[in-house]
């Protein structure tokens, strides 16, 4: 009589779950933490794209010694005006050493806290790396750029590192950004925090102390020129060759780093008229393990920026973080 092996008990963490267990600190902190520890971004494979109806599926596997997973999403650029979600899915997370699965987690929050978090990990080495002179103050004026889910968590999430910030926001439908505003205004973690939409966009973008773009742009939203000697300036809303939310004027006088190498260069579009072939052999910007290992120099009256697509690494990092969260003794 063959034996057949009771089937494995495998933990759902729903939306709420993940945020209770994963907050903004505890993210940038583990990505921090995995970075430092010998995680390098240039060991990611590719993500996988196909097509789906109104938008995209995305494949997004990653494993480490102790865990491994992959996320399962849909993009559909139209949700957002039809007050949906542009992304939702699943994480599975497994055991790297069986290969079964471990747990199912909500992938659209998680998504929600992990892309912030990796924005606010590279800000905060980029403001630690300030050279003499550019210090960031203790109230710096943060501009956003983009109206959705992703720009009320970079909010969340830059409060972390600094509490006492004030920010501006831009974007596409006035409408949009009156919402977030009061979204923010109403919730008690961010009722007191300064959030207004500046009437002069060239006059704010040009006193940010740190820009973060968060958009569907497939060219650039800005000129280059306009940015403050010394700011910091991070774009992750888009990814693929053809879409940008930089000019090419702002890399060009800037101190460049990139998410990873290999990703950056795969789907980055903001630098894909500046890099070249060549540029990417022989000349490579820093990656995130970079500028949190400190090998990253900034030059007194330049921009620092920062761009990202997004990568399974950190997925991988967050969920391994909310797992053990409730799993450990």
């Amino acid at each position: 009589m063959t034996h057949t092996p009771a089937p494995q008990s495998i933990d759902f963490f729903s939306a709420d779950e993940v945020r209770e267990l994963l907050t903004f600190e505890t993210a940038i902190n583990a990505l921090e933490t995995a970075l430092r520890d010998g995680l390098t971004p240039e060991s990611d494979g590719p993500r996988l794209f196909a097509d789906a109806p109104n938008g995209e599926f995305l494949l997004m596997p990653a494993q480490s010694a102790t865990f491994s997973g992959v996320k399962a999403l849909t993009l559909a650029p139209e949700n957002p005006d039809r007050g949906l979600e542009k992304i939702q899915g699943l994480y599975i997370l497994y055991s790297s050493d069986t290969l079964a699965p471990l747990a199912v987690m909500e992938g659209s929050c998680l998504t929600a806290i992990r892309t912030p978090s990796a924005t606010l990990t590279a800000v905060r080495q980029l403001a630690r790396l300030a050279p003499a002179g550019a210090e960031l103050g203790t109230d710096p004026k943060i501009l956003i750029f983009g109206a959705g889910t992703q720009a009320i968590e970079h909010i969340r999430a830059a409060l972390v590192d600094f509490p006492d910030a004030s920010f501006e926001i831009i974007g596409r439908r006035p409408e949009r950004v009156e919402a977030l505003i009061s979204t923010l205004a109403a919730a008690p973690e961010t009722s007191q925090v300064s959030v207004t939409a500046p009437s002069d966009h060239e006059a704010a973008i040009s006193a940010a102390d740190i820009i973060l773009t968060m958009t569907t742009a497939t060219s650039p939203l800005f000129d280059g020129t306009l940015v403050a000697p010394n700011a910091i300036v991070a774009a992750v809303g888009t990814h693929g060759l053809d879409a940008r939310e930089i000019d090419d004027a702002l890399v060009l006088r800037s101190d460049v780093a990139v998410e990873g190498r290999g990703s950056a260069r795969r789907e980055n579009g903001n630098l894909a008229t500046t890099y070249d072939e060549a540029a990417w052999e022989s000349n490579p910007p820093a990656n995130l393990q970079d500028l949190v290992l400190g090998k990253f120099t900034r030059t007194l009256g330049r921009p620092a920026f920062y761009t990202g697509v997004g990568m399974s690494w950190e997925d991988l990092v967050c969920a391994s973080a909310v797992y053990t969260a409730r799993t450990r003794p």
